[in-house]
């Protein structure tokens, strides 16, 4: 049976897995590494033919039960506390919120975690004021707690009200992406509570073929440079509705959608918007896009789940970078967190492993005098990975 959880100081992960160890330690000892190496040939021993594959098919969207509604009510409930709160610590507490869908843990802005509430509030407590020269648009730490202090207790409650739900209809989804990626045994009665995942159970009873060296979607064509130096998310929404439909629409169309502001986009925001306005999270593609914490993947399991939502789900990852020189080398200035649109991976480029991305930051754009940037990026996968782990939210949209 599922493992439930219950309080916000629980330690014990929400799955039972022989790696949680391992993948702790090595999520604690990623920020001491000085160094990146240039090539990643002993990074969990991967290989282009330990990976397979699937043909077809994704996930459908779960039932909403009782239970779920009663713990949104729960969540929602305790957002009185926000408009009490007074100083950071307190609004870092308050805004932290979490939810308990089936022995998965979702907490607001953060998505489908294995941390504890009191963890991700410490997150928001302590991440610095941004020094970095360069802001592109990804929402940090500062905004998040403006964004949940501002809203009024109705408009506040609306939007959470949407977001939880919205998770709770995916749970059946998070639940295969452990089991898949991790290795996390499936729970008693998982196939009988969610009937919408039987075909999808069924098909993955053997995977397919292997996975190819290389592999990308999307046109190279379909990907312009962010317009503002906070629209990041736009750029690269627009990239992912304009390989959806082959339709370009402008970034302010979609700024407008996602609640852009000059402090930036939440990929909570970026995850609803592809749900309501694409077909990537259809069951021929992805199914209900979700956000997940990766704090606790090894670099394999996260190039696993590159791979299979690229190749088999035919849909963008949503990336979630933290932009600094020592994983991007075309960057002039360290940067703030970024998103960028993962769409192919190589898994033999001499001998050092790369994933494809659109990048929507143009430096030259925005001052003359530094590098221009490509829109279409191969780059180190591992760098890439790390990127994503300093990056203080630890998640990915798939």
């Amino acid at each position: 049976m599922a493992h439930r959880i219950a309080g916000d100081d629980v330690r014990r992960p929400l799955w039972r897995h022989p790696v949680a160890v391992a993948t702790a330690a090595l999520a604690l000892t990623l920020g001491a590494v000085p160094l990146l190496p240039d090539d990643d040939a002993d990074r969990d021993g991967l290989s282009p033919t330990a990976e397979t594959t699937r043909t077809h098919g994704a996930v459908g969207r779960g039932e909403l039960t009782p239970e779920m509604r009663r713990e949104i009510d729960r969540v929602l409930a305790e957002g009185a506390a926000l408009d009490r709160a007074q100083g950071r610590t307190a609004r870092a507490r308050a805004s932290v919120r979490c939810a308990t869908f089936e022995g998965q843990r979702y907490c607001l802005g953060f998505g489908w975690t294995n941390q504890t509430r009191t963890a991700l509030a410490a997150r928001l407590e302590t991440q610095p004021r941004a020094r970095r020269a360069e802001r592109t648009g990804g929402l940090d730490a500062d905004g998040l707690l403006a964004r949940a202090s501002t809203r009024t207790s109705t408009a506040r409650a609306a939007a959470e009200r949407a977001e939880l739900t919205m998770a709770a209809r995916s749970v059946g989804k998070v639940w295969l992406l452990r089991h898949e990626i991790q290795g996390v045994a499936l729970p008693d009665g998982f196939a009988a509570r969610h009937p919408e995942l039987a075909t999808t159970l069924s098909a993955r009873g053997g995977f397919g073929g292997k996975y190819p060296e290389k592999f990308a979607i999307m046109d190279e064509s379909q990907v312009q440079s962010q317009n503002t130096t906070y629209w990041c998310g736009p750029a690269a929404m627009q990239a992912i509705g304009w390989g959806n439909d082959q339709r370009r629409k402008n970034q302010s169309y979609w700024a407008r959608r996602l609640g852009t502001t000059t402090a930036g986009t939440a990929i909570t925001d970026m995850v609803r918007v592809i749900n309501n306005k694409t077909s990537y999270d259809d069951e021929a593609h992805a199914g209900p896009y979700v956000v997940l914490d990766i704090s606790d993947f090894t670099f394999k399991q996260w190039y696993r789940l590159m791979m299979r939502h690229v190749h088999d789900y035919q849909a963008p990852v949503v990336l979630h970078p933290v932009l600094l020189k020592q994983y991007y080398p075309y960057l002039d200035d360290d940067a703030s967190g970024h998103f960028q649109v993962g769409r192919g991976f190589d898994q033999n480029a001499g001998g050092n492993r790369k994933i494809g991305y659109f990048e929507p930051w143009d430096q030259s754009r925005f001052d003359p005098s530094e590098p221009a940037i490509g829109r279409v990026q191969w780059r180190n996968a591992y760098k890439s990975y790390r990127a994503n782990l300093d990056h203080f939210q630890h998640n990915v949209g798939v």
